[in-house]
């Protein structure tokens, strides 16, 4: 059994292993793990990057009522730091296909 990751840890192991990343998302969430996976493959980036640039594109365009529901999917998820990454990386995903 794996345990919830604090918000802060997630952020710093999006900074600095993307092998610890990518073990702990497989073991919270294997399907959005995958998905990551295949998305960050596609940019040439690794999970780490991948998740790195949507927390900054979510902090940079975010508007205050994604902002609201990010802050709510943390309020409400046993896992607060699988819920930002699944939030923060939807976020980039959309906001890549607007372009």
């Amino acid at each position: 059994m794996s345990r919830a990751m604090q918000l802060g840890e997630l952020l710093s192991l999006g900074q600095t292993s993307s092998a610890e990343l990518q073990s702990w998302l497989g073991a919270e969430d294997a399907r959005l793990e995958q998905e990551l996976q295949r998305e960050a493959n596609l940019r040439g980036e690794t999970l780490a990057q991948f998740v790195r640039i949507a927390v900054s594109d979510f902090m940079a365009e975010a508007d205050e009522e994604t902002w609201a529901d990010l802050v709510s999917a943390l309020r409400d998820a046993k896992d607060p730091g699988a819920a930002c990454v699944s939030k923060v990386t939807t976020f980039r995903l959309r906001m890549e296909s607007a372009l």
